[in-house]
This record gives C-alpha cells, structure tokens and sequence, in this order.
C-alpha cells in the first residue's frame, strides 16, 4: 500500500481552492451565492475525531503486544489495513473540501462588512481548519500502522551479488 503523499494533498487543496474561488465569483456575479453549512466544520471534526481515536487505539495495542502483557489484545492485519485505506479516502476528501471552502472563503473575505457574509466566511474557515485536521489524523493513523522497514530484503540483494 502506498503511503499519503502530502504534495498530492495540497495539490488537490490548491486545485479545489483556486477553482471554488472562481466558481464563487463567477456564482455571485450571476445570482446568489450558496452558503457554507454550519454542518460541514462539524462532520470534518468527527471524522478527524475518529481516525485519531483509531490511531491511538491501535498505537495502544501496538504497544502491549511489544511489551507481551499477557492480556495484549492482537491486531488484526486486515483491520489495520481498512483504517489506513479509510484513512487515506478520508484524507484525500478532505483536503478537496477543504479547498473548496477555502476558495470560498477566500471570496467571502471581499464582503465582511455583511453579517451573512461574515458568518459564511468563519464556517468555511472552520471547515478548512477541520479539514487540515483529518489530514493530520489520517497521516498519523498511517504512520502507527506502518510496518518496520524489512532489513533482510537490503542485505538478500547484497549476499546474492556477491
């Protein structure tokens, strides 16, 4: 499995926050320009929530296992490997919402003196900041279900040359 790579991340933030700027703009020339939910904050920050709940959960079984209590609870390989890729699909959504409400944002910022506005403009900056939040957690989730790097397979190459 292949790991997050955060270029891939802010490009997908980069792309989505340059085009939702555009879109609002050319929106708002046109009509009225739809809200920012007050939900979305709020579900990015339960997800972040539960990748990080995961993560520590799994980093905690981790560690009895290493440390062969004798009530240390396995984990499950395949377990580990569906949080990771729950992880990543998560990750990559976020960072793609969280460019958009970040574009959005952005315009929003040109008409702070109108209360709806304002209000529009913090919920997409709380979205943002819940976003980069289930990017972190994601990335750290991957991280504590890496596996050790495998040693022997550097030095079989080695031996078989020589």
């Amino acid at each position: 499995m292949r790991e997050l790579r955060i270029r891939v991340l802010v490009g997908v933030f980069g792309v989505a926050g340059i085009l939702s700027w555009a879109g609002a703009r050319l929106w708002n020339s046109v009509g009225t320009l739809p809200s920012v939910p007050l939900a979305a904050p709020v579900v990015l920050a339960l997800i972040a929530v539960v990748l990080l709940s995961t993560a520590l959960s799994i980093r905690a079984r981790l560690k009895a296992q290493r440390e062969r209590r004798p009530e240390a609870k396995g984990v499950d390989p395949l377990m580990a490997a569906r949080a990771v890729v729950f992880g990543q699909a998560s990750a990559l959504v976020a960072a793609l919402v969280s460019g958009m409400y970040g574009g959005t944002g952005v315009f929003l910022l040109e008409s702070l003196d109108i209360p709806a506005r304002r209000d529009q403009a913090i919920y997409a900056g709380f979205s943002v900041l819940a976003g980069i939040a289930v990017i972190a957690a994601a990335i750290f989730l991957e991280r504590v279900c890496k596996l050790p790097e495998d040693d022997d397979n550097d030095n079989t190459g080695a031996t078989s040359a020589a």
